[in-house]
């Protein structure tokens, strides 16, 4: 028998396993497990037990808690593993989760304890926020099965809330020229018309070079994005994808704003005495340090709602210059590679409601197209 179990007291059990000799010492070792129940309930922990000892799936128990245990995790794998700006996600999303059930010890975490969290915290979070926190705990968990401290990953067996698809609010060409009218005298300006004109995020724009853009060529290569630390640290990296790392083709609109904004650079510089190079950020501050991207986010708020457009957000510029694009009947491909998405997948499902529309123009034009081909067949 790999096991036995004796009685400690009322309701209390102990389960004594024989995990054989030690390869050293060639003593006998046991594992002592403590069970609270009915008779049967230990009788039907020690059959586990010996289940797992049998199939080599038996974890020796961890007195660790999991909020022992994640904090161990940002710590050895995370902060070692991901970006600053991820990390720094990781570590707010932690001090939920230590908060709902920290204080379980590891090896007694079940799923019940990680959906009942879920349904707490719908409470005060969204839907799309616990999706990211069930992805954590998910991954923590992972790796404790990993490293051998976890037999299983309960978080697989608990169901995260489904996501409430996020309204977004894609400007018209008249909305977008109240828009820029709005804005035209401002430093913001130029920033703006990029975004419509380009779809970029606002990381990427912030993150541009003048040696990223060819005026000549007219194009532009998205190779750095900008991020800011809650600490006020400014981060520059590279695209999280492939395809975030791209060549997006500029208008000629666009290729005279942007060499009006380089002239108007290279004077404000010389009154400071500096130079615009290759690597001075394009949408960066007079002195060519980076601009805190919420500052252009604030900005364009209250340029919105002055422009009488409540509720638009900057990341909706994005979807505008898609919407456009689809309008005027652009391949998906194309706008997914102008957008960066890692697939094309992403682009469909993102803009599935513009299609319908897409479908029935293309129908007219087929239509039309066949009415010509068939009258000229029958002259």
């Amino acid at each position: 028998m790999r096991g036995h179990m004796t009685k400690r007291s009322q309701g209390s059990w102990s389960i004594v396993l024989d995990m054989g000799r030690d390869p050293t010492t060639g003593k006998r070792r046991q594992q002592w497990v403590s069970v609270k129940g009915t008779k049967k309930d230990a009788e039907r922990k020690l059959a586990e037990l010996v289940h797992q000892l049998d199939t080599g799936v038996f974890v020796k128990a961890s007195k660790l808690t999991v909020g022992e245990y994640i904090e161990q995790w940002l710590r050895d794998y995370a902060q070692a593993h991901v970006r600053p700006r991820t990390l720094e996600g990781y570590r707010e999303r932690a001090k939920h989760l230590i908060a709902g059930f920290g204080n379980v010890p590891l090896s007694e975490l079940r799923a019940d304890h990680i959906q009942g969290y879920y349904t707490k915290k719908l409470e005060t979070l969204s839907a799309g926020t616990l999706i990211k926190h069930h992805n954590l705990i998910h991954q923590a968990l992972a790796h404790a099965v990993k490293w051998g401290i976890l037999a299983r990953n309960v978080a697989e067996a608990v169901d995260p809330p489904k996501p409430v698809r996020k309204e977004m609010r894609a400007l018209d060409a008249t909305e977008v020229r109240i828009l820029l009218d709005t804005c035209h005298d401002t430093p913001w300006y130029p920033m703006i018309h990029t975004l419509i004109w380009t779809g970029l995020r606002r990381s990427e724009l912030l993150g541009l070079r003048w040696k990223d853009i060819d005026l000549d060529f007219a194009n532009m290569h998205i190779v750095q994005v900008l991020h800011q630390l809650n600490d006020g640290v400014f981060v520059f990296q590279e695209p999280k994808t492939a395809k975030g790392r791209r060549a997006v083709s500029l208008s000629p609109i666009s290729c005279v704003l942007l060499r009006d904004l380089r002239e108007n650079q290279e004077a404000n510089a010389d009154l400071l005495g500096i130079s615009v190079t290759g690597d001075t950020l394009v949408f960066g501050h007079v002195d060519g340090s980076p601009r805190a991207p919420a500052t252009l986010t604030h900005a364009f708020s209250k340029l919105a709602k002055r422009a009488g457009f409540s509720g638009v957000r900057l990341h909706d510029l994005r979807h505008t210059h898609a919407s456009l694009l689809f309008q005027q009947g652009i391949h998906p491909k194309v706008v997914s590679e102008r957008l960066g998405h890692a697939n094309i997948l992403i682009t469909l499902d993102t803009y599935s409601h513009l299609l319908p529309g897409m479908q029935e123009a293309a129908a007219m034009k087929f239509d039309a197209g066949m009415e010509m081909a068939l009258a000229a067949t029958a002259r």
